[in-house]
């Protein structure tokens, strides 16, 4: 069964407003998507009903033609992180990416843990408190997850370059092409430039305001 998402009709609202409707996409698997669209335009939560943490209010979105609720394996394929960290302050930056990960059914030895700390560049901080790191290095600690998913399958990020510098965004960007290059899809949202070198960009537009898209994937 190919593992493409896709998209129908899609409609979601925000109590009377309609943030989006009608909305068409395809994801196919080795595919970079950025979802792009003004303040308030619904793109995390577009985001939510991707990782099945919302419902749409019309439309469906299907997995390798299947419905979500009734695909099997969706969820081992599926990578979230949103925008915010989703890190405890009162554990270690090593124990918060345990925690982080083993809430996503994911669990790693401390060597690989701590070896994702290295490479996202947090590895010296790793026995802190994570309330006692900075923002950008909170976000790295987070983004440590993606350097524990080498198997091809979808992620869905929301703002993964968000307080990080020049270097982490770089460290992020090569995070994303590797995985797209073995196979693997990715949906994310950004407000800064993204050129990731080596990989075709898709361009997802959310109009908002009640307008109807169906982007041409």
């Amino acid at each position: 069964m190919s593992e493409v998402l896709q998209a129908e009709q899609l409609t979601v609202r925000r109590g009377s407003e309609v943030l989006f409707q009608a909305l068409n996409f395809v994801l196919q698997p080795g595919q970079m998507t950025w979802l792009r669209g003004s303040n308030g335009s619904g793109k995390t939560s577009l985001l939510r009903v991707v990782a099945g943490l919302a419902q749409a209010d019309s439309g469906r979105l299907l997995w390798g033609g299947v419905p979500l609720s009734q695909a099997e394996g969706y969820r081992e394929k599926l990578c979230y992180l949103g925008h915010a960290n989703g890190l405890k302050d009162d554990l270690s930056a090593m124990e918060s990416l345990q925690f982080l990960t083993a809430l996503h059914g994911r669990h790693y030895r401390p060597e690989r843990l701590q070896a994702a700390l290295g490479h996202m560049g947090v590895a010296h901080r790793r026995t802190l408190p994570t309330r006692w790191l900075s923002q950008g290095q909170r976000r790295r600690v987070a983004l440590a997850r993606l350097v524990l998913e080498t198997a091809p399958g979808l992620w869905v990020l929301d703002e993964p370059f968000d307080a990080l510098d020049d270097a982490g965004v770089a460290c992020v960007q090569q995070l994303l092409v590797d995985h797209v290059q073995r196979g693997g899809s990715v949906l994310f949202t950004s407000h800064i430039p993204v050129q990731p070198a080596g990989v075709a960009l898709q361009t997802l537009q959310l109009q908002g305001k009640s307008k109807a898209t169906s982007p041409a994937l």
